[in-house]
């Protein structure tokens, strides 16, 4: 089991520098459909990884709005991985299994994406809007 988490571990970090080398634009194995899928939703992370940090920073020194903040994403980032497995489900074992699943979650990040970058520009005297104005 130690060798196969390894060796598990080891193809997850050599991702990114193996979907460089594919054209994603018109991948020809299942491998390159699933690298591409794995680079699409490390972008997606990305970009909400930048959001997130930019919605903490308008709520800095709001201590119970940032707890609200934290918490609503950690249930979000379970509620994705849980939603995901679950559409990946059909194809579980086989060899599409985790390009189903990164393509949910690049999707589902990408939603998720849109709703922060909503709070941030929402406007002012909207009284549904958690952040405040700048």
């Amino acid at each position: 089991m130690r060798l196969a988490l390894t060796a598990a571990t080891l193809f997850a970090l050599a991702l990114p520098a193996m979907a460089e080398e594919i054209d994603c634009t018109d991948p020809q194995t299942q491998t390159d459909m699933t690298l591409c899928a794995q680079a699409d939703l490390d972008t997606a992370d990305e970009t909400l990884n930048a959001l997130y940090a930019k919605v903490r920073e308008r709520l800095k020194g709001e201590d119970q709005r940032l707890t609200a903040l934290r918490d609503a994403q950690r249930a979000w980032i379970a509620y994705r991985d849980s939603e995901c497995a679950f559409r990946s489900s059909a194809v579980d074992g086989g060899s599409a299994q985790p390009m189903v699943e990164a393509q949910c979650k690049s999707e589902k990040t990408a939603r998720r994406s849109a709703d922060l970058q909503d709070y941030l520009d929402c406007e002012e005297g909207d009284m549904a809007c958690p952040l405040p104005a700048e």
